[in-house]
């Protein structure tokens, strides 16, 4: 492969310029590599502990989705979407179904950012409530993205490195107490992985469906099929990569984290790590790490809020909802207004009406069907229309098996939502075709099998 632009039919296309390890550092800015912090304090209350085995469990499930992503990238280089995927391999209406999904899964992102930011400012000053903080956060994302505001790569990069500076100092702390206050036994090295007082497989599950939120956002490295060396092989590899660098480096971060605090009770849930750090190295690593968790979220919500609007927009031109309001641009700023600021709606509600972990888990709800269907997609591609090979169908047919274990273990009022979501989804579609007497119909993307 040259370093020369990819042709196209109507001109030059984009220059492949990534290489491998250009595409892993891409995924882990996109991921972050604080990500299990903020989820800390809820995945512990959920699994009893076990953080370090879930965070764990998470892994495997996605490096196999991870493995099915690359290889339907190479399918559809243009267009790195579930309901895309699904839509094309399987049918229109099941990819309209995955999409009514995700679209939970992108809403729910921003919704948890706005939750925790408000709370990490309140660590900061308690006097202004709750709610003052979660509508200027609300507003701040929908006007950020209202401007076409978008966190450069290099801003990104800064971003990585300065959390990666943070990640270190906490360590660094961590390992000191440790050292200063050792566990009184043995056995008690071992517990963050398994404490037979209160393991239990459910606990750990419904732990391990909500440390899932540590790997969201791996997928993006599909998006750059046509930037990259050797796409065939790069795109597939890096997503790998990503999801094992991110899982060991989240395990022993939460690992460090629960020897510090053993117990599952925290003064807040939400920024339990916050307080974690402050039990580790006294008030400057609390204030150090709120700061640090605090901007990472405002950009982590920020983008998120954009890429729901991106979402509904795509569906919207596909005519999978109404393409009149959803698929509208904006004829000077070249941007989805009208998804930006109904998001921003949905935002605001949300943050007033749920908390942080049902908001992670109904997250993961979306996350997870949408991960389902690119297994999906993959094993039906690879396998059933192409060659029968073994590794074309153990890949897809583990990372499917893993994604449903998990998403069967979510809470139970994350499943009634997230149903009743689903079903109000399946209504609609039954509006649109006529009571599905009619198909989907959704718009044309080719494929590119020839992408080397």
């Amino acid at each position: 492969m040259s370093n020369a632009s990819t042709p196209s039919a109507s001109g030059p296309g984009l220059k492949r310029v990534l290489g491998l390890s250009s595409l892993v550092l891409y995924g882990i800015i996109l991921i972050q590599p604080t990500a299990p912090m903020p989820l800390f304090g809820a995945a512990a209350n959920l699994a009893q502990g076990h953080v370090v085995t879930t965070v764990l469990i998470g892994m495997c499930a996605m490096m196999f989705t991870a493995i099915s992503y690359g290889r339907m990238a190479n399918v559809y280089p243009n267009a790195g979407s579930a309901y895309t995927y699904v839509g094309r391999e399987i049918h229109p209406s099941m990819g309209y179904f995955i999409g009514w999904g995700m679209i939970f899964d992108y809403v729910m992102n921003p919704i948890i950012c706005v939750i925790w930011a408000s709370k990490a400012s309140m660590n900061f000053i308690p006097e202004i409530p709750f709610a003052v903080y979660a509508v200027f956060f609300a507003v701040l994302f929908t006007v950020m993205n209202l401007r076409g505001i978008e966190a450069s790569a290099k801003t990104n990069t800064v971003i990585a490195v300065g959390l990666g500076i943070v990640i270190v100092l906490f360590l660094g702390s961590a390992i000191r107490y440790l050292f200063l206050n050792p566990p009184a036994s043995a056995a008690d090295w071992t517990r963050p992985f398994y404490n037979p007082e209160t393991f239990s497989f459910k606990t750990v599950s419904t732990g391990a469906s909500l440390a899932v939120l540590t790997y969201i956002g791996f997928d993006g490295i599909s998006t750059l099929s046509e930037e990259v060396h050797n796409p065939r092989k790069n795109i597939l590899l890096a997503s790998v990569l990503v999801c094992i660098i991110t899982g060991v480096l989240a395990a022993i971060q939460v690992y460090t984290a629960q020897m510090v605090w053993p117990e599952t009770t925290f003064p807040d849930q939400d920024t339990a790590f916050c307080f974690v750090a402050g039990k580790a190295g006294g008030q400057w690593l609390f204030n150090l790490v709120n700061v640090a968790l605090l901007i990472a979220t405002i950009g982590s919500g920020s983008g998120a809020h954009l890429g729901a609007g991106r979402l509904l927009y795509g569906m919207g031109r596909d005519n999978a909802i109404p393409s009149k309001f959803f698929a509208k641009v904006h004829p000077r700023k070249r941007i989805p207004a009208n998804n930006i600021i109904l998001v921003g709606i949905f935002v605001l509600i949300g943050a007033f009406t749920l908390t942080y972990p049902l908001g992670a888990q109904l997250l993961n709800f979306g996350a997870l069907i949408a991960f389902m269907g690119v297994n999906a997609s993959s094993f039906v591609h690879y396998f059933l229309r192409g060659k029968r090979t073994f590794s074309n169908f153990i890949v897809p047919a583990l990372g499917f098996t893993i994604c449903f274990y998990l998403w069967l273990s979510l809470g139970i009022s994350a499943k009634i939502v997230g149903i009743c979501w689903l079903s109000l989804g399946v209504l609609y579609g039954a509006y649109r075709t006529s009571w599905f007497r009619k198909p989907l119909q959704f718009a044309r993307i080719e494929t590119d099998e020839n992408v080397k």
